[in-house]
């Protein structure tokens, strides 16, 4: 064999071997990542995704809950994950937010990943325990206004969606609460119902059943407009803060470097997923909506994100906790 047709024959070998990984993908446990402890939306959101896609793909996809570290920890690890699709994230506000406001991530911020998919985006509620003084949201306001820094708000962070989107609701209301971190949403609940916090601002889908079971009352909602399942609540925009809104959203993104293809087929799986009427079902019993994107406007709704929380991180001259 000539040196030639050796170097074309290694030439074409390699770019088979290149695309076998698309071809064949999955090849191997599929493992979603759930920055965030187990119970809470996004954790929700994964294991119906990745029972559909165990399904669809006939290999067994997981969920790996690691929370911690204002969700860096679970999002390093698939930053370092190899690029191949077998590792992927499922990302909220708190990816973009973190971008912005931490220097000492140990991966390059954004950079780091390929969006792949939104999924769902998620109201959040204002509650209070059923023996908290406060009967609406403008007692709440009341009192936090007549005893600055007194009032406390449990949430999940730092550096998330909902510890913008208090700090956005303080400066709106001319208010300084007691902002509680918690790492994640279910815990945040836990503690308002135990009375460990005066107050909990979590996403709807966490704590709809203890809603609906009058462990907690809601006060105000943040989406634009009121929630169907809470038509009797009013939205904070309503309610003194002229245009508010502070949805949580979620979606899905991979190692950068992994190939289009096994991206495309991963957006792929979730909006097939998406499509099923049970799981739209399920999604909107949990107080949510679909929002499916596929790679190319999932990557622009990122942007826009980063752009928006950027502005209010500066303006309310947020520092990293």
């Amino acid at each position: 064999m000539t040196a030639s047709r050796r170097a074309l024959l290694a030439f074409a070998l390699a770019c088979a071997s290149a695309q076998v990984p698309a071809q064949t993908y999955p090849s191997q446990p599929v493992k979603i990542v759930v920055p965030f402890p187990a119970g809470g939306t996004a954790d929700v959101l994964a294991r119906l995704l990745a029972d559909r896609l165990t399904k669809r793909w006939g290999q067994p996809v997981t969920v790996d809950n690691k929370p911690g570290g204002g969700t860096v920890i679970g999002t390093a690890f698939v930053a370092k994950a190899p690029p191949d699709g077998h590792t992927m994230l499922i990302m909220a506000g708190s990816f973009v937010i973190n971008a912005k406001l931490r220097t000492d991530l140990p991966y390059p911020g954004l950079k780091a990943f390929e969006p792949v998919a939104g999924m769902a985006y998620s109201p959040q509620v204002i509650a209070v325990p059923p023996n908290s003084p406060y009967r609406t949201f403008a007692d709440w306001v009341a009192d936090a206004k007549a005893r600055p820094g007194t009032v406390s708000i449990g949430s999940v962070g730092p550096a998330t969606t909902q510890h913008i989107a208090s700090e956005m609701l303080q400066r709106g209301l001319g208010i300084k609460l007691i902002y509680t971190p918690f790492q994640g949403g279910a815990p945040a609940v836990t503690a308002a119902m135990g009375g460990h916090v005066h107050s909990v601002m979590a996403n709807l889908s966490e704590m709809t059943g203890q809603l609906e079971g009058g462990r907690l009352r809601a006060l105000a909602v943040t989406s634009r407009e009121r929630v169907d399942s809470l038509k009797q609540v009013p939205t904070v925009a309503e309610s003194g803060v002229a245009g508010y809104e502070a949805n949580a959203w979620f979606g899905y993104v991979v190692p950068a470097g992994t190939p289009p293809d096994v991206i495309a087929k991963i957006a792929e799986g979730v909006r097939a997923a998406l499509a099923e009427p049970d799981v739209h079902q399920r999604i909107a019993g949990l107080g949510m909506h679909t929002m499916y994107m596929d790679p190319k406007a999932f990557a622009a709704h990122i942007a826009e994100e980063y752009a928006k929380y950027s502005r209010t991180i500066d303006e309310a001259r947020i520092k990293p906790e």
